[in-house]
């Protein structure tokens, strides 16, 4: 195995629910970077920070071809989490660089997370816990999730996960993907158009990669497609919602509950419905245990020590996971 690897982690979260990822790449020999700003990384920071870099732990940063290709000392993209959106794949690949990502490492607290949120959001729990820590009794009335009906848009790892939870609240689930997966029947999933769903549930829920074709999903004409006094959830990418058409879904009261934990900066400008009694604002940390800051971290590093060690890494993104990824969406394939 190789050593002396310089190793920059831009993932705010990498090493902090759990120390055992940063301790075993020292153990490796390798000198460890961390984050030191507490949120993605500009370009120029980027190219700072990891200049000199053999494996880049990515978080939520983009890494543009212009980036990757000043990175000449580059050996791995190692993707502490399961989107590969802000990484040209094509072009790392082309160069010789390994780009790898942690799948299914955070989906059930993703999952746990989102109906958490739900919750949240139907019963009122924030509201009551502020409104009585001030002195306050105010008993809001919620509603029940039972014989509700859940939209989830995108069926993946972790839509299947929050369909799972769903049936346990004896919901009837509604899906939409491009790809129908048996996986998610088993859970009582029925596959619909996104207008259909849009019109049905009471409940919508995010679960899509971010591309060109999923981004501004969600605008002013589906937002009057949906059901009055629906509630929408988004633990997926920011960029899929457009703000505007949201923020009058909530002002008519077309939408009576939102809540959001991702943002296309970090920290987010701040959106005039962040202030909404009925709109729940969080730090992008649905998929965020001691767990999952383990298990995604020592997938992490198990993929940069393959490399390391010259060997194929256990988590690669393949052309058939970009292919996949384009299915989802609709994405003619284009593969460099």
């Amino acid at each position: 195995m190789g050593s002396n690897w310089i190793v920059c982690s831009t993932a705010v979260t990498f090493g902090r629910g759990s120390s055992e990822p940063i301790e075993r790449l020292k153990a490796a020999g390798c000198e460890v970077r961390l984050n030191p700003f507490g949120r993605p990384l500009t370009k120029s920071e980027m190219l700072d920070f990891a200049g000199d870099a053999d494996a880049i732990i990515l978080g939520n940063d983009d890494l543009t071809t212009s980036v990757i290709r000043r990175l000449k000392r580059l050996k791995i993209i190692a993707r502490y989490g399961v989107g590969f959106d802000g990484v040209d794949v094509a072009e790392a690949r082309a160069l010789g660089i390994e780009v790898t990502y942690a799948p299914a490492s955070n989906r059930e607290e993703t999952a746990d997370f989102t109906f958490g949120l739900i919750l949240d959001l139907e019963r009122h729990i924030s509201q009551m816990v502020i409104d009585t820590r001030s002195g306050g009794w105010t008993k809001l009335t919620g509603r029940s999730l039972y014989g509700k009906t859940i939209g989830i848009i995108g069926v993946g790892q972790i839509g299947c996960a929050v369909a799972r939870r769903a049936m346990g609240f004896g919901m009837d689930i509604l899906g939409y993907d491009i790809v129908h997966r048996n996986e998610a029947t088993v859970y009582g999933v029925v596959y619909t158009t996104l207008n259909d769903l849009l019109r049905r549930a009471d409940i919508i829920t995010i679960h899509l990669p971010l591309d060109e074709t999923t981004k501004n999903l969600i605008g002013a004409r589906e937002l009057r497609l949906v059901k009055s006094g629906a509630i929408l959830v988004n633990t997926a990418r920011a960029g899929i919602v457009r703000h505007g058409a949201l923020d009058n879904a909530l002002q008519s009261g077309r939408l009576s509950g939102f809540a959001i934990d991702v943002f296309s900066t970090e920290p987010p400008e701040h959106q005039p419905y962040y202030e909404y009694d009925n709109v729940l604002v969080t730090p992008h940390v649905a998929g965020n245990t001691y767990e999952s800051s383990r298990r995604m971290g020592n997938i992490v590093v198990d993929n940069i020590l393959a490399v390391m060690s010259g060997v194929d890494p256990p988590d690669p993104i393949t052309p058939q996971h970009l292919y996949e990824s384009m299915l989802l969406t609709g994405q003619p394939v284009n593969d460099k």
